[in-house]
């Protein structure tokens, strides 16, 4: 593969076992594929510096919701970072040097942010990937709290989270024990870049597209929906042998899909063409 240094370096970092993938320098290598002369260093100091200031603050008894406590006010009240109401889908919200430099952010960047913040000051945080609204909650056992980054670090609890989630969908949601489930480092940064493939679908930046699915499929070879969804890509740019190599994939490894008939004619026509 004729992969950018910055697609070399993620590829790097993910091959590492999942709990060793640095996060905050996977997601900085995401970044650097918008702007190529990112200095990873550069960001990865900026949360050292403020692990730092925030170490002088700690307070002396290190019970979870004094932390977060004093993590919200240092991050919320100190430095200003707030979640982006007013233009949600600005792909800026999905790249990390942006969401430090502008202190706007989505749920899941601004859980980024806590949770290596959090990592730095020995303060261990996970991520909880609920549908529609990334969380975050202390890894402590015993402890059913969870933190909402994107709305100022609040403090929440499950039956909230039933809530917000009927909020969301606009229906009574009963909450499953895997809505709340903590996300791998790996589900984390599929997380990332899927929503900026959908960004970047919407704006109908082709290019950028393929690349958020490319690395998706660096993370999870061979799922099916990313390599249907990669052959699409590739059949409205016009690289047709690469289209057909992924949509017959797909309909091999789902060959019941719904969608299935209409990606086996649109095989047939891409095949007549060639």
């Amino acid at each position: 593969m004729n992969f950018s240094s910055a697609r070399q370096y993620f590829y790097q970092e993910i091959q590492q076992s999942d709990e060793d993938i640095d996060l905050a320098k996977a997601a900085l290598y995401i970044a650097q594929e918008e702007y190529p002369n990112l200095d990873p260093e550069e960001y990865l100091n900026a949360l050292d510096t403020m692990a730092w200031e925030l170490q002088e603050r700690l307070p002396d008894s290190r019970y979870p919701l004094r932390m977060v406590q004093t993590i919200n006010q240092y991050l919320y009240d100190d430095l200003g970072f707030s979640g982006n109401q007013l233009d949600y889908y600005d792909p800026r919200n999905s790249l990390l040097n942006d969401v430090i430099e502008r202190r706007l952010g989505i749920p899941i960047t601004l859980a980024l942010v806590y949770l290596e913040v959090a990592r730095r000051i020995d303060f261990p945080m996970v991520g909880v990937g609920m549908p529609g609204h990334f969380l975050i909650r202390p890894d402590i056992p015993d402890i059913e709290i969870f933190v909402d980054a994107f709305n100022s670090g609040e403090i929440i609890f499950a039956q909230d989270c039933e809530e917000r989630l009927s909020q969301l969908y606009q229906q009574s949601v009963t909450l499953q024990p895997e809505f709340l489930a903590v996300v791998s480092h790996r589900q984390f940064l599929a997380r990332m870049l899927t929503n900026l493939k959908f960004i970047y679908i919407k704006q109908q930046e082709l290019e950028k597209t393929l690349a958020a699915i490319e690395r998706i499929l660096l993370l999870f070879p061979g799922l099916s929906l990313e390599l249907r969804d990669r052959g699409l890509i590739y059949y409205k740019l016009g690289n047709y042998t690469q289209a057909v190599d992924d949509l017959q994939s797909y309909l091999e490894k789902v060959p019941d899909a719904e969608d299935a008939d209409v990606i086996r004619q649109l095989l047939a026509k891409l095949r007549n063409n060639g």
